[in-house]
């Protein structure tokens, strides 16, 4: 039976940990000091919680945490697999811009552990559902082989350490890049007056545009606070180019004024309801 490491038993996380367990693989992590809700996402995934030697000790370490626990956790582990006789494959599944993700590779190289840059794109999965894509990049992407074996939708990239991470930043960043834009909008227009004409405006001309923000803005409110570090990475990513650069710390800032679940939380939900009226 193949033993994977998945830290840590989030929504994503514990999602693939459920997806893999019914492959029949044993899924560990770490649930020391970890919240009621999060021990109770753990048991229902049937995530066995182990002490950290016992993580080095899986076939493969699936590193899916908030971007800004990325490095962090690299680093607290890597004495761990140093000292490991029998190396993990560690697949960094964070949403990194490439100079950040490819800092976390070299702590992971110094120990000696294979390691896969990897990008998630989707939502969790669901029961029965066939899940989220993982792209990979990295010097050996045999061992991503196994894992497509185990059940995740593996998409091998060319590129090395960084190809991957670059998808997701650029995907990430159109994708959420437009929320926050969306999340902006409706609120300048309702302060001025406008919300109605906006979503008079938009099922009109852009019906598609309406049925999108109707769907993700509620969704966005209790992620908004993961996605300030994501909007930073984003920024990072566009380093050289200061008008992407800006655009994105405005954004990071955007969701971190949502994530306060103040008023404009209430205005976004009420413009959210209405779009999904007929």
């Amino acid at each position: 039976m193949a033993t994977v490491t998945v830290i840590a038993p989030g929504a994503m996380g514990s999602a693939v940990a459920a997806l893999l367990h019914g492959r029949g693989v044993r899924i560990v992590t770490d649930l020391a000091g970890r919240s009621p809700a999060t021990l109770a996402r753990a048991r229902q995934a049937s995530m066995e919680g182990v002490d950290e030697t016992g993580l080095a000790e899986a076939d493969f370490i699936l590193s899916i945490v908030p971007p800004a626990e990325a490095t962090g956790l690299a680093t607290r582990l890597a004495p761990i697999l140093a000292a490991a006789a029998r190396k993990p494959v560690y697949v960094d599944a964070n949403a990194l811009n490439v100079a950040t993700k490819r800092g976390v590779a070299a702590v992971i190289a110094q120990t000696g552990t294979p390691f896969i840059d990897a990008a998630i794109i989707g939502p969790p999965p669901k029961p029965g559902g066939k899940g989220p894509r993982f792209y990979v990049s990295g010097d050996d992407l045999t061992p991503a082989v196994a894992l497509r074996e185990l059940g995740l939708d593996i998409r091998p990239l060319d590129g090395g350490v960084g190809a991957a991470s670059a998808l997701k930043m650029s995907y990430a960043g159109i994708n959420k890049g437009l929320t926050a834009l969306a999340a902006v909008m409706i609120l300048t227009a309702g302060r001025a007056g406008a919300a109605d004409a906006l979503h008079a405006e938009l099922a009109e001309n852009e019906p598609e545009l309406l049925a999108r923000f109707a769907r993700v803005m509620p969704d966005m409110v209790p992620k908004a606070y993961r996605w300030v570090t994501e909007m930073e990475e984003i920024a990072g990513f566009l380093a050289d180019d200061e008008g992407g650069r800006l655009m994105f710390e405005g954004a990071g800032r955007v969701f971190a004024r949502l994530a306060a679940e103040g008023e404009e939380i209430g205005t976004l939900r009420t413009f959210a309801a209405a779009a999904k009226t007929p």
